[in-house]
């Protein structure tokens, strides 16, 4: 079992920024890529950005120039660092975590808001 814990969520400014941080516990195996996805009301979860343990990383089209992803294996952490925000990034934004021996995981979801 593998536990994922989200943080830096909130309210930003059109043009501002916000770090995501997500530590994931338990179970953890080390062969694995840790991702976030976003969410809006009447749309599927979409895949913002993702790295493997080994640092290699895709981005959504959205998100390439203003989003960075980065991870501390040590800290079993990963994070997102989201500038140039805009109203468009609106949504839940959910971890992930997943092995490559078995089914992922998420985190509980974590509101960004960018509004004037």
């Amino acid at each position: 079992q593998v536990q994922l814990v989200e943080s830096g969520g909130g309210l930003a400014q059109p043009g501002g920024s916000l770090r995501l941080s997500c530590v994931a516990s338990g179970s953890i195996f080390s062969i694995n890529v840790m991702g976030w996805y976003r969410q809006t009301p009447g749309k599927e979860r979409e895949l913002v950005a993702r790295i493997n343990n080994v640092g290699t990383t895709r981005y959504a089209d959205s998100a390439k120039g203003r989003f960075t992803i980065s991870r501390d294996n040590a800290k079993n952490t990963v994070y997102l660092q989201m500038n140039g925000l805009r109203p468009e990034d609106t949504a839940v934004y959910y971890c992930n975590y997943a092995p490559s021996t078995g089914l992922g995981y998420w985190g509980q979801g974590s509101q960004v808001t960018v509004s004037s």
